[in-house]
């Protein structure tokens, strides 16, 4: 899609990502899943997490498709609504003794955990925005705190205010895909334990998901907040004398007096 590939060349522009931005989106019962998608089980012989889905398509620029036979996650299956949520997992089980200290803290937990209604959809689809030829859902990019900080002017650019996301330290799949998808609001994500153990996301990246709906007011403030001076990489204030070793500057006299003494 023209207006995709227009919208990648603005994120290249004015934040240098160091992987693609990816497009996502959610497939119905009915929908058809491109021919040209990988599909991990099917294609590659191995299931796998969401997050190792979608860092697969911002690194390696694949267009891949999941349902739940793809997947080795039993929380992103119950997070994207590929099967209903077990009392094992709305109980806290699977919380208690690794995020939280007792179930009915892990209960409160997984209760936060924003999921697509079960049976509503049955595919994920993500490709790298440049290369998709669908409207997607959402758009995600992963960067430093700089870029995702540009990414949150930009958004403000015309509503003003201040934007408000949350953090669990798990699930980012959620909070990439489903909040901003159910809010149509940006959203800043901290990457989870499984997007960094398993997905290989580093210790400095963080991400921004984009409503579909709000992507032209996204661009929009990229350029003009750009325009008043706000840039990625961050521009330094150089313009100051420095003061350096006394050994160095004892350079200077001498300098001076060996002039003098040659007028």
């Amino acid at each position: 899609m023209e207006e995709l590939k227009r919208a990648y060349e603005v994120f290249r522009e004015y934040l240098m990502p160091q992987s693609f931005p990816i497009a996502i989106k959610m497939l119905a019962e009915g929908d058809p899943i491109p021919e040209e998608a990988r599909r991990p089980f099917r294609d590659i012989g191995r299931r796998f997490s969401t997050c190792q889905g979608y860092n697969m398509v911002r690194r390696y620029g694949w267009t891949i498709a999941m349902t739940k036979e793809d997947m080795q996650c039993s929380l992103g299956v119950v997070v994207l609504g590929f099967d209903k949520p077990l009392p094992l997992y709305t109980e806290g089980n699977l919380c208690e003794g690794m995020y939280t200290a007792t179930a009915e803290a892990g209960a409160r937990s997984e209760a936060a955990v924003d999921r697509h209604e079960p049976g509503r959809y049955r595919a994920i689809l993500m490709a790298p925005l440049h290369k998709a030829d669908f409207t997607p859902d959402v758009i995600c990019i992963y960067g430093n705190s700089a870029q995702v900080m540009r990414l949150v002017q930009a958004a403000l650019w015309h509503r003003g205010g201040k934007l408000t996301s949350s953090f669990g330290g798990r699930l980012d799949c959620s909070d990439i895909i489903v909040t901003p998808a159910s809010a149509n609001e940006c959203n800043v994500i901290l990457p989870c334990s499984g997007d960094r153990i398993f997905a290989q996301v580093q210790d400095h990246e963080m991400a921004f998901s984009i409503p579909y709906g709000r992507l032209e007011e996204v661009l929009e403030g990229l350029r003009e907040t750009h325009k008043a001076g706000h840039r990625y990489p961050t521009p330094s204030y150089l313009r100051y004398e420095a003061k350096f070793p006394e050994k160095y500057m004892a350079l200077f006299p001498l300098w001076e007096a060996e002039a003098k003494g040659k007028q």
